[in-house]
């Protein structure tokens, strides 16, 4: 059996039988809290830093993302709007016209032809690209950098950890790791685990490095997994995050919601990946990305690292928003 280790940390020796198809162990209560405690990111910005591991990206960092523009080709790697019900989709998004091309007179403006409509959306989930706020989850009673649950109240949302913080953006270098293509299958089956030695297999297959700063792409081939009707989808193993936090990434996102679905399939905590990024290292999570297109084009240039741009709306006390997120080669 092999028993990946949490980074370089001995706190993972294995205590339960519980082994995953990838041959991993499948880590306990005790062992995640070893582990959240050593990956935690808490004061290393100051007592009062609600940015998390964006500030691992400096000038330096969002200038060499810039220099990777050379084709001048731009992708998206967002889902349609989910309007469509579903296993995945729950809570479908609601997109209803106010004005269509048949009535398309504005009330009280005589000469004035227009439409527009009206959109709604609770966007966490499975089925909605959108980035996640530090704001979002809580380990144990508290938010990333010890922020309290009060701070996120019914009547203005979150005042600290919000999705403002992001107001300005977020740009860097992506890279995409494609875990179907370096193991040779189509796809991640739901019940595996992509592992630190999937990751570092991936890169070495494409020849990159991921390191301080990066926006990081996994691509487990969510989309063209046939029969998904079951709400089953695979995610990263909870000792990538020490990985994670030893590379310094600043970004973490992925085809599917990072964590295995449905929550706890796989381990002692329901969703070890958002607990150990969003809560205790402060790195923002985009979940549900669609990576087809970009693996296209990064298959066709032979280069998976790009200029990523992901502008979040500006929701005061928001805990996450929808996302458009732009590769730029």
């Amino acid at each position: 059996m092999n028993v990946t280790s949490f980074g370089n940390c001995d706190c993972c020796s294995p205590t339960t039988d519980h082994v995953d198809p990838s041959g991993e162990h499948s880590p306990s209560d005790a062992e995640l809290s070893l582990l959240f405690d050593k990956v935690r990111n808490w004061g290393r910005w100051g007592d009062d830093d609600q940015r998390g591991t964006l500030n691992h990206i400096g000038g330096a960092e969002v200038a060499r993302a810039a220099a990777l523009v050379r084709e001048g080709r731009h992708v998206s790697m967002s889902r349609p709007f989910p309007t469509e019900p579903g296993v995945e989709n729950p809570r479908p998004a609601q997109h209803f016209m106010a004005v269509t091309g048949e009535d398309r007179h504005a009330p009280h403006v005589p000469g004035m032809e227009t439409t527009f409509d009206y959109i709604g959306i609770s966007f966490h989930g499975m089925s909605c690209t959108h980035i996640d706020a530090l704001c979002h989850l809580f380990h144990r009673g508290l938010m990333y950098n010890g922020g309290l649950p009060s701070e996120v109240r019914s009547r203005g949302g979150a005042s600290s950890n919000s999705i403002t913080v992001l107001a300005d953006g977020v740009v860097g270098r992506g890279v995409l790791l494609d875990i179907p293509s370096a193991l040779g299958i189509d796809f991640v089956e739901p019940d595996r685990l992509v592992t630190i030695e999937d990751l570092e297999l991936a890169e070495r297959k494409v020849g990159v490095s991921v390191g301080k700063g990066d926006i990081l792409m996994v691509r487990i081939g969510r989309d063209v997994r046939p029969d998904r009707g079951d709400g089953r989808i695979a995610g990263l193993h909870p000792s990538v995050a020490g990985w994670l936090h030893e590379r310094d990434v600043a970004v973490l996102g992925g085809d599917g919601p990072n964590d295995a679905m449905p929550p706890g399939l796989l381990s002692a905590w329901p969703t070890p990946i958002h607990d150990l990024c969003v809560a205790g290292m402060g790195i923002p999570l985009v979940d549900n990305l669609y990576l087809e297109r970009v693996t296209e084009v990064c298959v066709e240039l032979d280069r998976w690292t790009f200029q990523v741009v992901v502008a979040p709306l500006v929701i005061r006390g928001g805990t996450g928003s929808p996302i458009n997120p732009i590769a730029i080669f």
